[in-house]
């Protein structure tokens, strides 16, 4: 089993990427195997809405950017953990433009667990994560928590380390998803399939 770690932030070694590290280290305990990849510090482009992606699955027409490496990545993976710094009390802005060409490009991501971490040096956390868990709730993908919501706080990863409440929530939440993960393979391997999908209604509330 494999879990991507999305570090959303423009510092490749920073708080975030210090706090997906806690996630993974637990993980990897539990042999689970781990990659932080960093969506990096140039530009991404946002969703340009073209379609094109429908004909071709799994893929973005934009390919000057991280996003088709990790969509490319996403096809071999059991789960995911985003994360951002918070600014301005919302995810990067380069986290969000990822995110939304991720997945709606993405045809691989139903079912498998995903979840959200925040870094921030002292507000705005909770709304991050609102924004962030929304892809999963209209993802079909079970979204996995810890003791407490998925913060830490601290304006540089020393300070993050300091934080030793939100330092256990990562270590916390590294164990849960190893849980889940292992409760999934457990169900296949029981014969318990996934839900039968319905096809999809769409309703248009202006005609």
């Amino acid at each position: 089993m494999k879990v991507l770690l999305i570090n959303g932030s423009p510092k490749a070694k920073g708080c975030t990427y210090t706090a997906l590290s806690e996630v993974a280290k637990e993980l990897e305990k539990e042999n689970i195997e781990t990659e932080i990849l960093h969506v990096g510090n140039n530009a991404i482009r946002g969703c340009s809405g073209c379609g094109w992606c429908r004909t071709n699955p799994g893929r973005c027409v934009h390919n000057d950017d991280t996003v088709n490496i990790a969509l490319e990545k996403a096809k071999d993976v059991d789960a995911f953990v985003f994360g951002s710094p918070v600014h301005y009390a919302a995810a990067s802005g380069s986290i969000t433009c990822f995110l939304d060409r991720f997945f709606y490009a993405g045809n691989c991501l139903q079912y498998k667990p995903g979840a959200a971490v925040v870094s921030c040096r002292r507000g705005g956390s909770t709304a991050t994560l609102d924004q962030l868990n929304k892809y999963f709730t209209i993802s079909n993908m079970p979204i996995v928590s810890s003791q407490y919501w998925n913060m830490v706080h601290g304006s540089n990863p020393e300070e993050v380390t300091q934080d030793l409440e939100g330092m256990q929530t990562m270590r916390l939440l590294g164990k849960n998803m190893a849980w889940l993960l292992k409760s999934i393979e457990a169900g296949k391997k029981a014969g318990i399939a996934l839900p039968e999908r319905e096809p999809r209604t769409m309703t248009n509330f202006i005609r």
